[in-house]
């Protein structure tokens, strides 16, 4: 039975969501690279703090902060230019670990800390992910739609979204992907820093619209 509080059914919602978030990114890209090099326990750590970004950005869209944020440009720049430099230092790093071949570390309990917080920090210093939230709201509810059904949507587009970020980490740590990635480790890395560069440049460059 359809839900009267959504404009458009949930499964197409739930698609076009999954869609958007496994599609090649900031996040994705953190999470496939950490799962190939450091394997799955550090994909998944990591994989938690993006979906963690995501559900703050979610739960702030649902209070308004995106109206507030669109109406206050300011916070935009602030948020834009903290993605671009956090994404340029990402590129830096990989960069660097491919320029001196660095070996790959074991995975403590503070670094696993630290890939949880690296994580939330890509989705929480990305000001498109608000206003992803706040639009997929607006498109997706009904002008009528309660608090409740605002939550029951939150709820299952963090469902997908964990689907997406938890899939992508155990596909990349497969066995047979991190081999291939042992073997090919400094032209990994310098991928990795080219695309992490180019984003960090598509956000510095993104307009608030």
């Amino acid at each position: 039975m359809a839900d009267p509080a959504l404009i458009l059914p949930l499964s197409a919602v739930l698609t076009g969501w999954m869609v958007a978030g496994g599609s090649p990114g900031p996040a994705t890209l953190a999470i496939s690279g950490t799962s190939m090099q450091l394997g799955r326990r550090a994909g998944l750590t990591i994989a938690l703090g993006v979906l963690m970004g995501s559900a703050t950005w979610g739960i702030a869209a649902a209070l308004g902060f995106s109206a507030v944020m669109v109406a206050n440009a300011w916070f935009f720049e602030v948020l834009r230019y903290a993605g671009a430099a956090y994404l340029m230092y990402l590129a830096v790093k990989s960069l660097r670990s491919a320029w001196r071949g660095d070996p790959v570390a074991p995975v403590t309990s503070g670094r696993q800390k630290s890939l949880f917080y690296k994580g939330l920090l890509l989705h929480l210093t990305n000001p498109k992910a608000i206003l992803s939230w706040g639009a997929i709201y607006a498109i997706a509810l009904a002008p009528e739609a309660g608090t409740a059904s605002v939550w029951r949507l939150f709820l299952s587009l963090v469902s997908a979204s964990s689907v997406v970020f938890l899939g992508y980490a155990l596909v990349f740590s497969w066995r047979p992907v991190a081999l291939g990635y042992a073997r090919a480790k400094r032209w990994f890395e310098l991928t990795f820093a080219a695309l992490f560069g180019a984003a960090s440049f598509k956000i510095l460059t993104a307009r608030l619209t």
